[in-house]
């Protein structure tokens, strides 16, 4: 996807994707990965979501990575979270205590950029992404986090035939190929959420899925 499709989806307000709360999987299966508190966990394209302050608060260290300033603006302006400002190399940088976002491209973030990553927690990344963006995306993931990770994954799943994304299907086939050589990948939940998503039936689906995946380094 190029960046200017995400700049213009976030100054138009087309944020279906948002969620105003805490995501209720993320408070559901957190727990089942036993992350230990302090570490520090990445979050990619992460928006304005309420998900880094549930993080924050369980005492974790969160690093979100997100393009829209207008996203990340918006985040600490609603939250009221006060942070300091820096301009790095390729990133405008937002750091409080708990939580610090990178703003700008994902893919020009560094390990020395974000330092030693332990978990990573990714509902918006990998279904935000077109299928020929997906092993890239993965690829740089695990170069930022060479050491070994637990993550929470969600994804959905519906007949791509009948909508195009974002957000994009991404079948649990799809899954084990391009994280199975770096995790063990256990489905947790696989939820029909059609009826909770009227806007998705009126596109001609007959079935949408949410996925949510534990995974833990094979590495």
């Amino acid at each position: 996807m190029e960046a200017d499709f995400w700049h213009h989806r976030w100054q138009t307000e087309q944020i279906g994707f948002h969620l105003d709360e805490v995501n209720p999987y993320l408070v559901q299966y957190w727990p089942q990965l036993d992350v230990p508190r302090g570490s520090r966990v990445l979050v990619p394209l992460c928006g304005k979501s309420m998900d880094l302050c549930w993080l924050a608060e369980q005492g974790y260290e969160v690093l979100g990575v997100e393009l829209s300033p207008l996203a990340v603006a918006s985040f600490f302006k609603e939250t009221g979270i006060k942070a300091e400002k820096e301009t790095a190399q390729t990133h405008v940088i937002w750091r409080s205590d708990a939580i610090t976002v990178f703003c700008g491209d994902f893919f020009d973030l560094t390990p020395e950029d974000i330092g030693p990553v332990e978990a990573i927690y990714d509902r918006a990344a990998l279904i935000a992404l077109p299928a020929e963006m997906r092993q890239g995306y993965v690829r740089h993931l695990m170069s930022l986090c060479p050491a070994p990770i637990k993550s929470l994954l969600i994804t959905l799943f519906y007949d791509p035939s009948c909508m195009d994304g974002p957000p994009f299907a991404v079948s649990p086939e799809q899954v084990q190929d391009l994280l199975s050589p770096y995790y063990e990948v256990s489905l947790a939940a696989r939820l029909n959420i059609l009826e909770q998503n009227p806007r998705f039936r009126e596109k001609g689906l007959e079935w949408f899925e949410e996925h949510i995946y534990l995974l833990r380094s094979i590495r």
